[in-house]
C-alpha cells in the first residue's frame, strides 16, 4: 500500500467490506466579520536573508477569504507577497499603508 492510500488518525486497520468509504469530518469554518477579525500588522526580518516583509496575521476564516484580502493588501501596497501558513505577507515596510487599508475596510480590530 502506498503512502497515498493511508489513512491519517484511522482507528481501523482494514476492512473486508469493498463499498467502505471512511468518514471524513471537516471542520466548516467561517469567516468572522471584519469588524470581529483580531489581526495583527508587524514587521518581522527573520529567515528572510535580511529581508524586511509586512505580516498580517489573524485572520480567523476561510482561506479564500484570506487569499482575496492578501490579493487587495499587495494591491494597495503596490508590491508582491504571499498568503500562507495563516499570515498575509507583504513584501517590504508597509505596516502603515496597511493598517490603514484594514481600517478603511472595517477591520476595527486591527493594532499595529
Amino acid at each position: 500500500m502506498g503512502k497515498n492510500n493511508k489513512q491519517q488518525n484511522s482507528p481501523l486497520v482494514y476492512s473486508t467490506d469493498p463499498n467502505y468509504k471512511p468518514l471524513v469530518e471537516e471542520a466548516v469554518v467561517e469567516t468572522l466579520a471584519p469588524d470581529q477579525q483580531p489581526l495583527r500588522v508587524i514587521l518581522e526580518t527573520k529567515h528572510r536573508a535580511g529581508k524586511t516583509v509586512t505580516i498580517v496575521y489573524g485572520f480567523q476564516g476561510k482561506e479564500e477569504d484570506m487569499n482575496l484580502l492578501g490579493k487587495a493588501l499587495k494591491n494597495h501596497c503596490g508590491t508582491g507577497g504571499s498568503v500562507k501558513d495563516g499570515e498575509i505577507i507583504i513584501q517590504g515596510d508597509h505596516r502603515q499603508k496597511a493598517f490603514e487599508y484594514l481600517k478603511k475596510k472595517g477591520y476595527n480590530k486591527a493594532k499595529l
